[in-house]
């Protein structure tokens, strides 16, 4: 699933994922720890609340997309609710050595961009919790860009936006298909299942130190 660039030739911009790299982003344990693992399962198999958020994720209104779904299904309405209400329980905890990672970076003068699938008024919320979001030198927010990853149109809207070439950007997603989609444009891509993994990444690229990278 990684793509590795030319050999001794560093990638000029890092290019994190937000969900599951460096803030774990996990709606199902937040409900089965709320209303139970079996009525969690009836919830979702009843309302396709993924593809609710993929809309807010494509620039839809946070709260009137929500709470649209929530009316229209007055069996789950409190449920449903629940995603936009006490959105930031569903969107925690941080991922403390991804942040260090993204910190040592920038701290070398490595550009670090975000590419990521977030709603425009989650983004701003999730930034009052987490001011490391607004840290990076580059925001790509599907919201804002009205196309979601692993749509080719927003690996397009990076390239044009940054001005870096492809070979030279190095991009790590918690998702194959969208860790699939950057590659096949001649990105560098780390799948990240772990900070450790994305550090020795990091290390291997001649980005960081193993020091820095700890």
């Amino acid at each position: 699933m990684a793509r590795v660039g030319v050999a001794g030739m560093k990638p000029e911009a890092v290019i994190f994922d937000i969900g599951n790299v460096l803030i774990e982003w996990q709606p199902e344990r937040f409900y089965d720890r709320e209303i139970g693992e079996a009525r969690r399962r009836a919830m979702f198999e009843a309302v396709d609340l993924h593809e609710m958020n993929n809309r807010v994720d494509r620039g839809e209104h946070f709260t009137r997309t929500i709470y649209a779904v929530a009316e229209a299904t007055p069996e789950w309405r409190d449920e449903i609710r629940m995603w936009h209400d006490r959105w930031i329980e569903l969107a925690t905890p941080v991922i403390a050595r991804s942040v260090r990672l993204m910190q040592a970076l920038q701290g070398k003068g490595v550009p670090v961009f975000s590419l990521t699938n977030f709603g425009i008024e989650s983004y701003d919320y999730a930034a009052t919790h987490y001011p490391f979001l607004r840290e990076f030198d580059r925001d790509f927010i599907s919201g804002h860009m009205g196309v979601i990853k692993p749509d080719a149109r927003i690996y397009e809207m990076v390239e044009a936006g940054c001005g870096v070439p492809p070979e030279r950007l190095i991009f790590t997603d918690d998702r194959a298909e969208n860790i699939a989609a950057a590659a096949a444009r001649g990105w560098r891509t780390h799948l990240f299942e772990g900070p450790e993994g994305w550090a020795a990444r990091l290390v291997a690229e001649g980005l960081l130190s193993e020091e820095e990278a700890a």
